[in-house]
């Protein structure tokens, strides 16, 4: 008993606040796994077998999130159709991506012309995907293309930063935008890590509305009203396929 009591009298302490000490933690207080936590030194231990190891692992490659059960927005969200160059791998980061075999000159990027954007436009959902798009692009976008697309961004003007294309006067189709975006394009690299497919969509739409202020305006009859200023939307979508995985 005196053993006992002495356990709970030595738990106590003079702080309000406190909950006492606690003898046995885990019994009771289970330590999760966090993603970003350097488990090389934890509560004051140290294990050098594992420091500086990576704790958050990459998905297997092809695997995708759950994205609920309609048929558009999961086809839009499935692993991209278009491959990077080899070239990629050391001038945008992309190591051990799978590469296109086409050996021609912006195959890919060519190829993406004919990608429509699957994210349609109505009268009853441009208002928020307009306001999602601008959101989207000042977080990622704005500090180099500038708040109305005309390469000034806040980079550029200090001087960090140079060659940003004026979006205003980007005269390429909405899949080449899609594909600049998502694997990166001269000196922008890439944002496929950054920014998901159904939002790199939405970044289109918005630089649509950088170019024309009518894009996106609807006529009575729920007919758009503005038009792109650059982009071809005679195209075909093409069908999304899922890539083969890399071999190692």
């Amino acid at each position: 008993m005196a053993v006992a009591a002495g356990f709970v009298i030595g738990a106590c302490t003079a702080d309000p606040d406190s909950s006492g000490l606690e003898y046995m933690p885990d019994m009771y207080r289970s330590p999760a796994i966090e993603p970003y936590v350097d488990y090389g030194e934890l509560r004051g231990r140290l294990n050098p077998d594992v420091s500086q190891r990576q704790s958050a692992l990459t998905p297997p490659n092809s695997t995708i999130p759950y994205y609920g059960t309609n048929k558009e927005d999961v086809m839009m969200m499935l692993p991209y159709h278009r491959l990077p160059a080899p070239s990629t791998a050391s001038t945008h980061g992309l190591f051990g991506w799978e590469y296109t075999k086409n050996t021609e000159a912006d195959y890919e990027y060519n190829q993406a012309a004919m990608d429509v954007n699957p994210l349609k436009l109505t009268a009853e959902n441009a208002e928020a995907t307009f306001k999602n798009g601008k959101e989207l692009y000042a977080a990622n976008c704005m500090h180099c293309h500038g708040e109305k697309g005309d390469g000034n961004g806040p980079m550029v003007q200090s001087g960090a930063y140079t060659g940003a294309a004026v979006l205003t006067g980007l005269a390429i189709a909405d899949g080449q935008m899609f594909y600049s975006i998502y694997y990166g394009k001269g000196m922008m690299g890439a944002h496929n890590s950054i920014v998901n497919k159904k939002e790199i969509w939405t970044l289109v739409h918005h630089i649509r509305k950088l170019q024309s202020a009518d894009y996106g305006t609807f006529n009575a009859d729920g007919t758009m009203a503005g038009k792109p200023a650059a982009a071809d939307t005679t195209k075909t979508a093409t069908t999304p396929v899922m890539p083969k995985p890399v071999k190692k």
